[in-house]
């Protein structure tokens, strides 16, 4: 676990050093902060899904996903649930845009390559290359959405660092629970979920992406009833 505990420590040290950041920081900056976290969701978001098509065993999966997932967090109401528990501890007001900026962050520090295989392969091998990798690019992030944000950012690295454990935990109770057609879905739909925030962040469709966290549910759910019928 000593891989997902650094990679979670530079989340918190990044988000302190962008929330003092943040204080000096001119209004227009923070808006193409903004701005540019954007678009960077987009390219990330976009990559992990069309990168991980040709690996996908079942190619209308994701879209099923979407679908069935979508609808049980619209009935639950995830994305307004959470920002209304935000904007009530926000003391100035900014409740809505700090939740917009956790749920991006969460995101991104959550689905991705480095994020799920590195405790995989930490758990196997004993190798935290990869979750090293991903603790230095998490603290730039980090620091740059704490500096839009600011220091409720923080919030993301005890998701982090759950979300990692519990790839780490699977692992290492069964090392075949996890398998690579499994996690190629998980990074379509995480991509998907990423390209979405991308969107909300530059305002041009609120898809209430929360709402959509469900559909990573899916394939696992779909892959335990092959494995339970010896398919």
């Amino acid at each position: 676990m000593i891989g997902t505990i650094v990679n979670t420590a530079t989340i918190i040290i990044g988000a302190v050093i962008g929330a003092v950041m943040h204080r000096g920081i001119q209004e227009k900056y923070k808006q193409m902060l903004y701005t540019g976290l954007g678009l960077a969701s987009l390219a990330i978001g976009m990559n992990a899904t069309i990168s991980h098509f040709s690996e996908s065993e079942y190619p209308v999966l994701f879209i099923i996903s979407i679908a069935i997932g979508g609808i049980i967090g619209t009935a639950i109401d995830i994305d307004g649930r959470f920002k209304r528990l935000i904007d009530h501890y926000s003391k100035d007001g900014s409740g809505n845009r700090l939740a917009d900026g956790l749920a991006t962050a969460i995101l991104l520090y959550c689905i991705g390559p480095l994020s799920m295989l590195g405790p995989v392969v930490s758990a196997l091998k004993g190798d935290h290359t990869f979750l090293f990798t991903n603790a230095t690019l998490d603290f730039v992030s980090s620091t740059i959405f704490a500096s839009t944000y600011g220091i409720g950012m923080v919030l993301a690295a005890p998701v982090l660092f759950c979300w990692q454990g519990m790839f780490y935990l699977v692992t290492t109770i069964s090392s075949s629970a996890i398998s690579d057609a499994l996690m190629a879905e998980l990074l379509i739909i995480g991509g998907l979920l990423i390209t979405a925030s991308g969107l909300s962040l530059l305002q041009l469709k609120d898809c209430k992406t929360l709402n959509l966290l469900p559909s990573l549910l899916v394939p696992i759910v779909w892959f335990m009833v092959l494995h339970l019928t010896g398919h």
